[in-house]
């Protein structure tokens, strides 16, 4: 037997011995691997790169069985294949095979062949193509290779054999295999990460499956596909989520969009959706859409909402009722109070009505301060209630507990059997109350009421404002209760150190006021009087003793009895002010700072004398001449080392003379200065019916000079008038004085 071991060199049909010999340098040399196997399914002939298989030479594999060579179970698959092809006479092709060639001293390289017996193989067995030595067995590791076995034919038509062509397709499958791992790890990325990936067409409609979706949505496939995807957004997104993705789609821009989605259970998740389309050759070819889940962060960022908006509505809350206390410690008045509660209610709660009652705990009932906040109608008690009628505001006061009535069903039930429920509610549009009551040192003041034109709940937050803001009322009403009835007393106080009534005086007219300031309860120091003197003239005088409390009350009230005890002694103003210098010097303090205007007139003559310590100067009013000020000298306080004088002072018939204090024309916005000059303005703008009218051009002065400014002291005004006389009766054409009352 030659041991040639290249290809034959036989002559072909149609080949001459170049093209048979460069057919076997072809086979040899190719990086496919070929063999050829008799129809006793033995090896006849083996390439170079099949030999490698599994690190045998070529003369291990010629006559012997696959089976023999190969290790199992490739060499059993092996010899399966050729049966198949030479029964059937038809290709067959294995498109995976793993096999390699183990590592040298591998026990896979030893025992298979060694089995076999000397005269394996075949007389007619060409040895494998190449030079008949084995090449040293590489360290391969399994490889995947792709056979193909195809029946071999002689020129008769029988098959002779079959050929074997093997391609190794490892590196084609561990792209393959690479691709695999990475769809799978994807999808795993996705299914963990609450994502569902979705596939359209270019124009939008879904064609490919995505089990995700349906697995949340519940949806059959047959749902799914086309626009079915919709079905399953919630019903108010869905046609905005199918306009924006229309839009999209025929704009080709990316979509971004959140939207809810019902589940398979029928509740309801919110996702966030964002689709790209996918470009080829400049055309869109499809688009590839993710839906995340969001529904945990949108409740989160819901909750933290709801959070933001109590926290907002405690610190309004917070601030409105520190605001709220801040206006009832100014209110001084009972009134004052109601109009802060009312306010509060209305901005802090949204409350459509606002009360305020006061027990009057001797005759057991609850009397209303605003009752016309309170509704008309059969059944809702309205002014002065009986203690033990039923009401929102008794039932408060008399359990001195809340009472937060949220509907008109909870109305009946908490009224039930004790009212005519049914006629109040019939004729009123109220549909929630608050009742709240007013304690003070463990007793009830009152109630507060509130009420709405719809059903309303009280939260816990708005209970505890209420409750706090009921505190602060009922101290704010105790306060001003007794405000008010200390200031009453205090005004009545002063007002009987002034004189009950002016004297009546034929020839002239007579006319004071005192306007005592209303932002506290203390005794002013400003006064006036006029009387009688023996001679038959008139004294008058105007004073301000300057503070507050009952030191300036006292002081003013010391040096108005003086003044009169020194006018019946001496009425000329020089000596009743020197006098007054005399006594303010021996029982007055020395930072006490006290005016005094002072004139006797004789109302027949229409003379008189004048004198000033300190005082505002008279103002003179004519129909002759415009306003003016006496201008006689002003003088110093009581009590100041100064000569007193006293100057002529004339009121023919027609002229007027008004005293007054400094309230009248200084304030904290308006000077001294600037004040007297606005007196005189405004008084020559009086009407020639109100300048010779005391009643009347006293009301327009007072109410001129202080419109538009704060009144921070106490003001008194007299108005000293003497009319016009007739033309032949000589005497005045008012022929009696007009008596005031302070």
């Amino acid at each position: 037997m030659s041991m040639e071991t290249s290809v034959p060199q036989p002559l072909m049909s149609g080949l001459d011995v170049s093209d048979s010999a460069l057919l076997a340098t072809l086979l040899r040399e190719a990086p496919i691997g070929f063999a050829f196997f008799g129809t006793d399914l033995r090896f006849r002939r083996i390439n170079r790169c099949l030999v490698r298989l599994h690190g045998r030479d070529a003369a291990a594999h010629v006559g012997k069985l696959p089976s023999q060579v190969w290790p199992e179970p490739l060499g059993s698959r092996a010899e399966s294949a050729i049966r198949h092809v030479l029964a059937h006479d038809e290709p067959l092709f294995e498109s995976d095979q793993r096999a390699g060639s183990p590592a040298a001293g591998s026990p896979a390289a030893g025992p298979a062949a060694d089995a076999q017996p000397a005269d394996a193989q075949p007389a007619d067995a060409q040895p494998a193509d190449g030079d008949g030595s084995a090449d040293p067995p590489p360290e391969v590791l399994a490889r995947h290779w792709a056979f193909s076995w195809f029946p071999s034919h002689d020129p008769e038509g029988g098959i002779g054999g079959v050929a074997l062509i093997a391609v190794d397709v490892t590196e084609r499958r561990g792209s393959e295999e690479a691709v695999r791992r990475s769809e799978e790890r994807y999808r795993s990325l996705v299914q963990a990460g609450a994502q569902v990936v979705w596939v359209t067409t270019p124009t939008g409609q879904i064609a490919e499956d995505s089990p995700e979706w349906r697995w949340i949505t519940g949806q059959s496939l047959e749902e799914y596909l086309g626009n079915g995807w919709l079905d399953a957004v919630h019903s108010e997104d869905r046609e905005r989520v199918e306009r924006e993705w229309r839009e999209c789609v025929h704009a080709g821009r990316i979509f971004d969009s959140r939207y809810r989605v019902r589940t398979k259970t029928g509740s309801y998740r919110h996702y966030d959706v964002r689709a790209v389309p996918i470009e080829r050759d400049g055309k869109i070819i499809e688009w590839v859409g993710a839906s995340t889940d969001v529904t945990a962060q949108r409740e989160a960022e819901e909750m933290r909402g709801r959070l933001t908006e109590q926290l907002s509505a405690a610190a309004l809350r917070t601030a409105r009722l520190q605001q709220a206390t801040s206006m009832l410690a100014e209110a001084l008045t009972v009134e004052q109070v109601v109009e802060v509660i009312t306010e509060v209610g209305r901005s802090a709660i949204g409350a459509d009505r606002s009360a305020v009652a006061l027990l009057d705990p001797e005759r057991l009932r609850v009397h209303t301060i605003n009752p016309t906040n309170l509704p008309e109608g059969p059944g809702a008690p309205a002014g002065d209630i009986p203690l033990d009628v039923p009401s929102v505001i008794t039932m408060a006061i008399t359990t001195r507990k809340p009472l937060l009535l949220e509907s008109p069903d909870a109305l009946r039930r908490y009224f039930d059997g004790l009212a005519d429920v049914e006629l109040f509610i019939t004729h009123t549009d109220e549909r929630s109350w608050v009742g709240m009551p007013l304690l003070a040192a463990g007793s009830a003041l009152g109630a507060l009421r509130f009420s709405f034109t719809r059903p309303r709940t009280i939260t816990d937050e708005e209970r505890v404002f209420l409750e706090a803001l009921a505190g602060q009322c009922a101290l704010a009403l105790e306060r001003a209760t007794l405000f008010e009835r200390e200031h009453t007393t205090a005004e009545t106080l002063q007002r009987s150190l002034l004189p009950d009534q002016l004297p009546s005086v034929p020839g002239i007219i007579l006319d004071a006021s005192y306007l005592p300031v209303t932002r506290n309860m203390e005794i002013g120091g400003d006064w006036y009087d006029a009387f009688r003197l023996g001679d038959g003239r008139l004294a008058i005088a105007a004073g301000d003793v300057m503070g507050k409390g009952l030191t300036a009350a006292a002081g003013m009230g010391r040096v108005r009895n003086a003044l009169r005890a020194l006018a019946l002694t001496d009425p000329r103003p020089a000596a009743v002010l020197a006098g007054l210098d005399r006594l303010f010097t021996a029982t007055e303090l020395d930072e006490q700072v006290t005016t005094v205007a002072y004139l006797v007139f004789d109302p027949a003559s229409g003379e008189g004398l004048a004198g000033n310590a300190g005082h505002p100067p008279p103002l003179l009013m004519s129909a002759d001449a415009p306003p003016r000020f006496d201008l006689g000298e002003a003088g110093t306080p009581l009590g100041w080392a100064s000569p007193r004088q006293h100057y002529a002072f004339r009121l023919p018939p027609g002229t007027t003379a008004v005293l007054y204090s400094d309230g009248l024309v200084e304030n904290r916005r308006r000077g001294l200065d600037a004040g007297l000059d606005e007196l005189v303005a405004v008084a020559a703008q009086a009407p020639p019916e109100t300048a010779e009218n005391p009643a009347k051009l006293l009301e327009y002065l007072v109410d001129r000079m202080l419109t538009g400014y704060e009144q921070d002291d106490d003001v008194t005004v007299l108005v000293l008038h003497v009319p016009r006389r007739g033309p032949s009766e000589g005497v005045a054409v008012t022929a009696e004085g007009k008596p005031a009352r302070a």
